[in-house]
């Protein structure tokens, strides 16, 4: 199963664009892993095109809760269900997702109940994944 995260913008602030560069290095160790920056005009459209025959996470913060483990465990189904080879997860611009690409999405999952800035949102989605990975595989960077 390859991933693919598909984001409105490129990180503009020094602390993301840092997080994305070393979650994205440790995450390929793991998984193949696609990161697109899309340009922020007519997001709803320009995230659904380029996600066409992937299986689609929206992040927004009306989502499902998850902890580490039901990612961790999100996953592996996701890789034992017949017929997906992709999964792209859509970060929304500022302005968040429109209700007509939730509505196209196979889940929406929520990184928080808070509403987070989308470069913030893009590092935790990674750090995440990440952290997921390294449960599955038993690897100590997840303490509980």
């Amino acid at each position: 199963m390859k991933l693919r995260i598909l984001a409105i913008g490129k990180p503009k602030l020094g602390y993301a664009g840092e997080g994305v560069r070393e979650y994205t290095g440790r995450l390929k160790h793991y998984v193949p892993l696609d990161l697109e920056f899309l340009k922020g005009h007519d997001e709803s459209s320009s995230l659904l095109s380029r996600s066409k025959e992937s299986y689609r996470i929206a992040l927004d913060e009306r989502g499902s809760q998850l902890t580490t483990l039901e990612i961790s465990e999100g996953l592996t189904r996701l890789e034992n269900s017949p017929g997906i080879k992709k999964v792209a997860f859509l970060i929304g611009g500022a302005n968040g997702h429109s209700s007509a690409l939730r509505d196209q999405c196979d889940e929406i999952w929520s990184l928080s109940t808070m509403t987070m800035q989308h470069e913030l949102a893009l590092v935790v989605l990674l750090e995440q994944l990440y952290r997921a990975y390294t449960v599955k595989r038993g690897e100590p960077y997840h303490r509980v």
